[in-house]
């Protein structure tokens, strides 16, 4: 199956049926993906940070690992990782964070900006953007002290991961915009969905 490409520094939406598998590829390694998901049939539900938390009990998310909404009910469900580093802390960059940390930089809307515009078609506005789970995004927290630093990440060249959709779901997908998280440099995201497997 052929990927689509998400373009350095930008952002795709789509639908992904339950029972679907999204993969999603660094194809040239070092660079991070933010992904969001909502409930189709409500998009008021979305995927919760805190929620997956609470009910996974761990911060480190990989193979085995569901995605929770804010109603408590799984979306996703990750079924590959070759990674194992990605990130459900931060918020997805925005034209704030490139003021704040790179005031030498030129202003970008960021990831933020880039999942506003994706969603906008499926009725989902800017505040309901919530924490992105970001794809090969490397945010080590200091045990003793809890600060939290941006790293480049692990990912290498066609490393990926691969998620199940627990019911129907409007994705929001970007190759990400900010320097730390990609090591300084914007490069593209590949994805692809397999369908549901016919039922027996």
């Amino acid at each position: 199956m052929e990927p689509k490409v998400i373009g350095p520094r930008s952002g795709a939406a789509f639908l992904l049926g339950a029972g679907e598998i999204l993969t999603v590829t660094d194809p040239q390694g070092c660079q991070v993906a933010d992904l969001l998901a909502f409930a189709a049939h409500d998009v008021r539900e979305v995927i919760s940070n805190g929620r997956t938390f609470d009910y996974e009990e761990t911060i480190t998310l990989t193979t085995g690992n569901r995605l929770w909404s804010n109603r408590s009910r799984v979306l996703l469900e990750i079924v590959e990782d070759t990674v194992g580093r990605h990130d459900f802390l931060l918020t997805p960059c925005s034209e704030a964070t490139f003021r704040h940390f790179y005031p030498d930089k030129p202003v970008h809307r960021g990831c933020f900006g880039n999942l506003a515009a994706a969603l906008s078609p499926y009725g989902i506005e800017e505040d309901a953007i919530p924490t992105a789970f970001n794809l090969f995004m490397n945010v080590p927290v200091e045990q003793d002290t809890g600060r939290i630093s941006v790293i480049p990440p692990t990912s290498v060249a066609g490393d990926l991961i691969r998620l199940r959709a627990a019911e129907d779901c409007v994705i929001g997908l970007t190759a990400c915009s900010a320097y730390a998280s990609n090591g300084g440099s914007f490069k593209p995201i590949h994805y692809a969905i397999q369908p549901a497997p016919a039922p027996v």
